[in-house]
């Protein structure tokens, strides 16, 4: 009955044989189907006799019921599973050292062969890396690059739901199965990527969250993209283990600037140190790629003076003198000569429209 994706789902899930190992065996014997048929010693000669005696073994009841639970998850509509000896299986992937071997992918398959751009960043961001992933991934979409992240919490999650604004859409790499969602915040973010992008999982139908398998999906945003863009990321970032994989397979790497003064800033100066391109707009990563803009004025390209009329008067001019850097209240009391009732006054309406952030230790910072 699932005669199809059978003999690849035994060969991903015999212990011992990850991507890369899969690959030498594919290359020695050919299919699955040839692999099981060989001998202990053929197979022992390539891949030594532990793992050649858990190839010889007979499918165990587990293997047999998630055959079964993933043959049932195929028929419903837009749910997927591609193996590397199908057609639909993105060409991007069979450049990196170690595609998977089978993919669960639930939506609209093509846009993992479509051109795109990676956008990463903190779990933890700010309100203004927030904006950022959101416009920026608005702009590269609507330019025609489908933009793939890992549905975290932050900048994922905002990248996703800028791009599902645009004309190109998204891809969500998850690091769980593809029948799981995680974190359960997103669970509505996910259903909606699911009908209108796409989400897609090297991972087994029923895999739990393990903190293991979620830098190993970061290689997979790498390698269905042009290149990767970084917002706010720690000096320790999980989103510089993506950057770095991305260098290694050979795409750009672009990255944001932040204050000299935020640990969400180090991470992406690291970056920028070690050769990657840094970014102010969208233009600068379409100009990098070659892609042209679309006709009208690019959201993330918004000036701060268009900002400003959506904030009273005599907000806007005390917007102007507030620093991009974290400011203490006193210092912005000398910078502006309002006593400390207006001062509050005009800082809250500030905050509300949503051109500065407050931030712990009752500082405050402009947002471009």
């Amino acid at each position: 009955m699932y005669t199809d994706f059978f003999p690849w789902l035994r060969l991903e899930q015999t212990p011992g044989v990850g991507p890369r190992t899969a690959h030498k065996l594919l290359a020695a014997f050919g299919l699955p189907q040839q692999i099981f048929s060989c001998s202990f010693e053929q197979l022992a000669l390539e891949v030594g006799p532990r793992i050649a005696k858990a190839l010889l073994l007979p499918p165990s009841t587990a293997l047999l019921a998630l055959a079964e639970k993933t043959q049932t998850w195929c028929q419903i509509p837009n749910n997927h599973v591609l193996t590397l000896a199908d057609a639909a299986y993105p060409s991007a992937l069979l450049e990196i050292p170690d595609p998977p071997v089978i993919l669960y992918a639930k939506g609209c398959i093509d846009l993992l062969s479509a051109r795109g751009i990676g956008v990463v960043g903190s779990r933890h961001a700010t309100a203004h890396g927030i904006r950022n992933a959101e416009l920026f991934s608005e702009t590269l979409s609507q330019a025609g690059l489908t933009i793939s992240s890992g549905l975290a919490a932050g900048i994922d999650a905002a990248a996703h739901e800028g791009a599902l604004r645009g004309r190109a859409s998204t891809v969500a790499v998850i690091g769980t199965g593809a029948d799981i969602v995680y974190p359960a915040r997103n669970r509505q973010l996910a259903h909606v990527i699911a009908e209108r992008g796409c989400i897609v999982s090297e991972y087994a139908l029923g895999t739990p969250a393990v903190a293991a398998n979620f830098p190993r999906r970061n290689r997979l945003i790498a390698g269905l993209s042009l290149g990767v863009l970084v917002i706010e990321a720690a000096a320790q970032s999980g989103s510089l283990i993506t950057a770095r994989m991305a260098v290694e397979q050979g795409r750009e790497v672009f990255a944001i600037p932040g204050s000299i003064h935020s640990p969400l800033a180090k991470g992406c100066h690291q970056l920028i140190k070690q050769g990657a391109k840094l970014v102010e707009s969208a233009h600068d990563i379409l100009e990098e790629l070659q892609f042209s803009l679309p006709q009208h004025q690019a959201l993330s390209d918004r000036t701060p003076d268009s900002d400003l009329l959506q904030v009273n008067i005599p907000a806007q001019g005390l917007l102007a003198k507030i620093p991009f850097d974290p400011t203490p209240l006193d210092a912005l009391a000398l910078l502006s000569s309002l006593d400390i009732a207006s001062l509050n006054a005009q800082l809250l309406d500030l905050e509300l429209t949503g051109k500065i952030e407050v931030l712990p230790g009752a500082l405050y910072r402009r947002l471009g």
